[in-house]
């Protein structure tokens, strides 16, 4: 049963615009656009592409279908996906504003999110580690959002969520799940895509499903905090613990495959966790002298898999071949006895075409006993994330049998049964008569039966037959 809480929030929920708009629009990396096309084309068959540019793609809703508020397919390269009212164009922000108005109409908004397109080059990894375009753009994301809400009616709900800092591709704050918020892509400086969301889904829930640092305050300049950082592997794990919603507790183990420089490991640490990081290469001294850290200088490989019996998370960020990293990761699940709880996979995508093996990847976690969730991240390159959660029940039991080789993933053979067949013999000579000797009628006399004899003779007939002869 909803609490108090859960109940005012819906009932104090803003109503969604009564003009909806008849495009989704998702937002995604630079040069992920045919993948994501190919996905939804799959996930959402009522759709049909529209137009696209690098970084957006949008989707025309076919007549009569419109998804609810809080759809959310399982996209995988998506960043967020919200409903299209259309563009706006203008030379000033005056003009863009006033055709703002005139394109939602009026209603109350919870919030407004302002980000850009992601314009990367094909093949560019992030220069920056949030920060991929210059100063002035974050200066105009900020701008923007606050030229729009001094001209919308904005709402005064439990909705208002933690101020979020601008960060360069984004402005606006990090709303509660249920706030209705109105969204503005900057598509260039006289060109806006503007729409609307519903919030539910932790990357729906930011600016254009751009993670910021969590202890990000608005007092602290963004610079600092990239600076004490070991690497970008820190803000690639943050955002997979944060859109996934896995509880980090302290005390729990976890093993990193690949651990150098650190900085995936400088995040579980700072969660409380005890953590071994293995790799041949140096660690950065402030993850190699920290007292919860325990550094395996080999390979993983070259580990026995009974040593990874203790942990509860598994967390592999290598810069190897896919098919390299899940050998690696299947090894060690695969082991009687290893059992955690969560594996963190990230798997490298070196050419766009290797998106068609990305269900096959997947099915290996399934296969583990395990329930994969992929998300290409908005802190990191042309590669994908993995989440995989341990089942549990039946279902993770049969996934263990299916381990062992007890049921087979293959149905088994339909057998056919055919009629017997009879064949017919020709008797040997002799046996049909002695047969039909032996199917006729006993040989009776004075209330006895003979069977399989000669009928007795009639003795007193033959003495008077010999008498008369004689």
């Amino acid at each position: 049963m909803a609490d108090s809480g859960t109940r005012r929030m819906l009932r104090d929920q803003t109503p969604a615009p009564i003009e909806r708009g008849r495009f989704l629009l998702m937002s995604c990396q630079g040069g992920a656009e045919k993948p994501l096309l190919s996905r939804a084309a799959t996930l959402l068959p009522k759709t049909t592409p529209g137009v696209w540019r690098r970084g957006v793609v949008t989707l025309r809703l076919a007549d009569g279908y419109d998804p609810p508020d809080t759809h959310s397919p399982d996209l995988i390269y998506a960043r967020t996906v919200i409903r299209s009212f259309g563009q706006v164009t203008g030379e000033t922000l005056g003009e863009r504003i006033a055709s703002l108005e005139n394109l939602i109409g009026p209603g109350f908004w919870d919030d407004v999110h302002v980000w850009r397109r992601d314009e990367r080059p094909a093949g560019a990894q992030p220069g920056s580690i949030r920060t991929p375009l210059h100063a002035k753009d974050d200066l105009e994301s900020a701008h923007v959002r606050k030229a729009i809400l001094s001209k919308i009616h904005q709402k005064e709900s439990v909705f208002t969520g933690e101020p979020f800092v601008s960060s360069g591709r984004a402005a606006g704050h990090r709303v509660i799940a249920g706030s209705l918020v109105l969204d503005c892509v900057i598509d260039s400086h006289e060109r806006w895509w503007v729409g609307w969301h519903r919030a539910h889904a932790p990357a729906s829930c930011v600016p254009g499903g751009i993670f910021q640092a969590h202890e990000t305050q608005q007092t602290q300049h963004e610079s600092e905090v990239e600076q004490s950082k070991v690497s970008r592997a820190w803000y690639k794990l943050d955002e997979a613990i944060r859109f996934s919603g896995l509880a980090v507790r302290p005390g729990l183990k976890a093993v990193e495959l690949g651990a150098s420089p650190g900085g995936a490991c400088q995040r579980l640490l700072e969660a409380g966790m005890q953590v071994v990081g293995i790799d041949p290469a140096d660690m950065d001294p402030v993850v190699a002298t920290h007292k919860r850290f325990e550094h395996w200088r080999k390979r993983t490989r070259d580990v026995r898999v009974r040593a990874f019996r203790p942990f509860d998370w598994i967390v592999a960020d290598m810069n190897i071949d896919p098919t390299s990293t899940l050998e690696a990761i299947g090894r060690i699940v695969s082991t009687p006895g290893v059992r955690p709880q969560v594996i963190i996979a990230t798997l490298k995508l070196p050419e766009w075409s290797r998106v068609d093996e990305v269900p096959e990847w997947l099915s290996h976690f399934e296969a583990w006993g395990y329930r994969p969730f992929a998300k290409q991240l908005s802190s990191a390159g042309r590669e994908i994330c993995v989440v995989a959660k341990k089942k549990t029940g039946a279902t993770a039991r049969r996934a263990a049998k299916r381990r062992r080789g007890k049921i087979s993933t293959t149905p088994p053979p339909v057998s056919v049964k055919r009629p017997r067949r009879i064949e017919k013999t020709v008797p040997p000579p002799g046996v049909a008569e002695l047969e039909k000797k032996k199917k006729s009628p006993p040989a009776t006399r004075g209330g006895r039966t003979f069977v399989g004899l000669k009928r007795p003779a009639n003795r007193s007939k033959d003495r008077a037959t010999r008498r008369k002869d004689s």
